[in-house]
């Protein structure tokens, strides 16, 4: 069978296949001898040609099916990619920076007043019976002296309930304890809503307690807020802020002193007298320059 054979062989083949036939069938007949082949081997060489068009076949399937699995691959990891993208995005975009701590409210104070014989004595008798006062939601917090009367003494009290605190100082065992341990004079106590406290440490330990009756606590608060400078030129640096707890018209004012000299001059000044006015303070304040003498606290 000559390779003209094999042509006419092939023409009588749909065109489709025809095309698929061409290159195998002329691999094939340039390996064998293009003078002699006999009919007795057409058989074996359709074998050969159905062997080598299985192979090609299966070459071609396997290359679409790899091609196949490449491009799905392909698409779910963009599918994942834009999935992680969007979900970044959402993220970021549902992110809220945290909301600011609120400020804390500083505690509440109970103040004394009052003179003693021996200032050891009494600081020693006091410190011995915290264990009764605490009971009754009492924490020593600060413990002065007077600077123009060492025998006038200060003490604030951390308060946690004021009718507590009330039934406390009016008990009979109270006024025992404070006659035994020298207090000379009738004692006085304030219980103060505490507004700000500045407890952070400084150097200075002279301090300005002033009380003031005002028309009206937050017209007074106001007013006071914008003179923090004359203040400070005066020697007198802003720690406690407050009023009475059941009584807002009673303003009770702590300040540090830096300087004694500017600081009582100011306290007689006319700048400090109008500023009360208008700050509406009514009647005369009283005021108290004492020294720290231990910080519990």
């Amino acid at each position: 069978m000559t390779k003209g054979l094999w042509n006419a062989y092939l023409f009588c083949l749909p065109e489709s296949r025809r095309a698929l036939y061409l290159p195998t069938i002329d691999s094939i007949l340039t390996s064998i001898s293009p003078y002699v082949l006999q009919p007795r081997s057409l058989d074996l060489l359709f074998l050969k040609f159905k062997f080598l068009k299985m192979k090609q076949v299966r070459f071609l399937a396997t290359t679409f099916a790899t091609s196949i699995l490449i491009f799905l691959s392909s698409c779910g990891s963009a599918d994942d990619k834009k999935t992680e993208e969007t979900t970044t995005t959402a993220d970021t975009t549902v992110a809220k920076a945290p909301e600011p701590a609120t400020p804390v409210k500083p505690a509440n104070i109970m103040l004394m007043e009052f003179k003693v014989a021996d200032y050891a004595k009494w600081q020693s008798m006091f410190e011995s019976r915290d264990s009764i006062r605490k009971p009754y939601g009492l924490t020593n917090y600060v413990a002065g002296r007077g600077l123009d009367d060492p025998k006038k003494v200060i003490v604030f009290l951390k308060m946690e309930d004021a009718n507590k605190a009330k039934e406390l100082t009016a008990s009979k065992g109270m006024k025992d304890r404070m006659k035994e341990a020298g207090v000379t004079s009738t004692p006085t106590f304030s219980y103060l809503e505490t507004v700000m406290d500045d407890n952070s440490t400084i150097s200075q330990t002279n301090r300005l307690i002033m009380m003031h009756k005002v028309k009206d606590w937050d017209a007074f608060k106001n007013e006071f807020d914008k003179h923090k400078q004359v203040r400070l030129d005066a020697g007198l640096i802003d720690r406690v802020i407050g009023h009475a707890i059941d009584d807002t018209h009673q303003a009770v004012l702590v300040f540090a002193v830096t300087d004694i000299a500017k600081a009582k001059a100011f306290l007689q000044s006319a700048d400090l007298k109008d500023k009360m006015e208008k700050a509406g303070v009514e009647g005369k304040p009283t005021s108290f320059f004492y020294n720290i003498e231990k910080m519990y606290q």
